[in-house]
C-alpha cells in the first residue's frame, strides 16, 4: 500500500506530511476559484460600468469611473498573500518604472498627488492584473467567456439599434451622469455613434471587436456551441458594423478575418468551414440589406468613412495615425522635459484635475505620444518596448500553436496585439478591455497539464 502511494520506497511514507500537502493543495484551489470569481466580477463591471454611470447611479458617475480598480487591487492583494502573484520580467519592469514615474511626477513633474495616483494605477494595477487573469483562467474559461459574449451580443445589438434611431434627448441615449445632451458621438448624416452600455462609443467598438474574435473562431471550431447561437451572433456582428458608424470596428474585424485566413493556410482542414462561413456571411448581408434600418446605417457609415478618410489623407493616413501610434512623432518631441510632465497628466481625468477641462489633451491624443510626454523619452520608450516585446513574444507563441492546429491564441492575438501595443490605456474602458483580452491571450497559450491524483 505504501509503495503504491509513494513510488520512491527509499523515502518513508509520512501520513502527516501527506495530509498537510493535501490541505495546502485544497486551499490553493479555493483561492484560485475565489480569484476567478473576481475576474468575472471585473468582466461584469467592464460591461455594465457605463450603464450604471448613465442610468443606474448617475450622481456617482465620477467615482464609478474607476469602479473596477478596487476589484483589481483586492485580486492582486489576495494573489500576493497566497503566492499567486504573476512574477515575470514584464510585470516587474512595469512596476518599477511606474513607481519611479510616480515620484518624478509629484516631485519635479506636475506635482499633483491625485493625478499621479490616477496615472500610476494604469501600469501598477491593471498591467499585472492582465498576467494574473492569464494565470487564473484556463482554456475552458476562455471558451466560456466567448460563448457568453455571443449571447450578450443579441440584446446589445437591439440596444445600439434603438440608440442609433432615437434622439440624443431620449433616456436611452442619456449621457454619463445623466447628461441630457446625450451619450452618442458625432457620426454622419445626422446619426450619432451609439455607446451601448458603455460610457463612450469606444467601449461599444471594443465589445464588438471581442465578439468578432469568437464568432470567427467558432465558425472554424463549431463544436460545443449551438449553431443557432453562432448564426445569431454572426448576424448581430454584421449588423453592428454600420450601426456603430465605427471605422475602428471595420479595421478590427478585417484584421481578425485576415488572421483567420492565415490560420486556414496553416491548417487546410479549415478551408471548408471558412467557405461555409463566407457563404453564411454573404447570405446574412444580402438579407440585412433588404431591411431599411441596415440600409440607412450603412449609408451613414459609408459617408463617415469617406469624409474622415479624405481629411486624414486616405487609408494610408488613417492607418498611420490611428494604428501605428505615431511613435516617431512622439520621440521627436524635443520641447519637453527629460523626465516628462508627470504620469497621469495626459489622461482626461488628469486634465480635469489640473485645468478643469476634461475635453482637452494636455500632452497627446495618441497613446505612445502620451506615454513619452508624461514620463519622458527614456521611461516612455521603456514602457512602449515592454508592451511591444510582450506582443511579439505572444505573437510568436501563437503562430507556433497553429502547427498544433490550435488557432484560439492566434485569433485572440488579432485584437490583443493592437490593443496591448498602442491602444489608449488612459481611457478606463479601453484599459479594461486591453487588460482582459491580454489575460485571455495568456490563458489560451497555457498548455493544460493533466490532473494529478491527489492521493499520489
Amino acid at each position: 500500500m505504501n509503495a503504491e502511494l509513494n513510488p520512491d520506497t527509499s523515502i518513508p511514507f509520512n501520513p502527516v506530511m501527506n495530509e498537510r500537502r493535501l490541505r495546502a493543495i485544497h486551499k490553493r484551489e479555493e483561492v484560485i476559484e475565489l480569484l476567478k470569481k473576481g475576474v468575472w466580477v471585473y468582466i461584469i463591471l467592464l460591461l455594465t460600468e457605463g450603464a450604471i454611470r448613465k442610468w443606474g447611479l448617475p450622481r456617482l458617475a465620477a467615482p464609478l469611473l474607476i469602479v473596477r480598480d478596487p476589484v483589481a487591487i483586492w485580486m492582486l492583494f489576495v494573489a500576493i498573500k497566497n503566492g499567486l502573484f504573476p512574477s515575470n520580467n514584464y510585470v516587474w519592469s512595469m512596476v518599477w518604472v511606474s513607481i519611479f514615474a510616480f515620484f518624478i511626477a509629484i516631485s519635479i513633474g506636475h506635482g499633483s498627488m491625485a493625478v499621479a495616483v490616477y496615472g500610476t494605477r494604469i501600469l501598477l494595477i491593471h498591467f499585472p492584473l492582465m498576467f494574473l487573469i492569464g494565470s487564473l483562467f484556463n482554456r475552458e474559461d476562455v471558451i466560456k467567456f466567448g460563448k457568453i459574449m455571443m449571447w450578450i451580443s443579441i440584446p446589445m445589438l437591439l440596444l445600439i439599434a434603438v440608440q442609433f434611431y432615437s434622439p440624443q434627448s431620449s433616456f436611452i441615449n442619456r449621457g454619463v451622469g445623466g447628461d441630457l445632451a446625450g451619450g452618442g458621438f458625432a457620426g454622419a448624416l445626422g446619426f450619432f455613434r451609439p455607446p451601448g452600455t458603455f460610457s463612450f462609443t469606444s467601449g461599444n467598438t471594443q465589445f464588438w471587436s471581442v465578439v468578432g474574435i469568437f464568432v470567427v473562431y467558432f465558425w472554424l471550431n463549431p463544436s460545443g456551441v449551438p449553431r443557432i447561437l453562432l448564426i445569431a451572433a454572426s448576424v448581430c456582428l454584421i449588423a453592428s458594423i454600420p450601426l456603430s458608424i465605427s471605422r475602428t470596428l471595420i479595421f478590427q474585424v478585417v484584421i481578425t478575418v485576415v488572421f483567420a485566413f492565415i490560420s486556414v493556410s496553416k491548417n487546410p482542414k479549415y478551408i471548408g468551414r471558412m467557405i461555409l462561413a463566407g457563404i453564411g456571411i454573404a447570405i446574412a448581408v444580402s438579407l440585412l440589406n433588404k431591411l431599411d434600418f441596415f440600409q440607412k446605417s450603412t449609408e451613414a457609415l459609408v459617408s463617415r468613412y469617406t469624409d474622415a478618410s479624405a481629411s486624414e489623407g486616405g487609408l494610408e493616413g488613417t492607418l498611420g495615425n490611428r494604428f501605428l501610434g505615431g511613435l516617431l512623432g512622439a520621440v521627436q518631441q524635443t520641447n519637453q522635459p527629460f523626465f516628462g510632465y508627470g504620469i497621469g497628466m495626459g489622461t482626461n481625468v488628469g486634465a480635469k484635475l489640473l485645468t478643469g477641462d476634461v475635453n482637452e489633451f494636455l500632452i497627446a491624443e495618441e497613446e505612445w505620444g502620451r506615454l513619452i510626454g508624461e514620463m519622458g523619452t527614456v521611461m516612455g520608450v521603456i514602457v512602449i518596448l515592454i508592451r511591444l516585446s510582450f506582443c511579439f513574444k505572444a505573437g510568436w507563441l501563437s503562430f507556433k500553436r497553429l502547427a498544433d492546429k490550435d488557432i484560439l491564441p492566434w485569433m485572440i492575438l488579432s485584437m490583443a496585439f493592437v490593443f496591448i501595443a498602442q491602444s489608449q490605456w488612459a481611457q478606463p474602458t479601453t484599459l479594461g478591455f486591453s487588460t482582459l483580452i491580454g489575460g485571455l491571450l495568456i490563458s489560451s497559450l497555457k498548455i493544460e497539464k493533466p490532473k494529478v491524483n491527489e492521493e499520489q
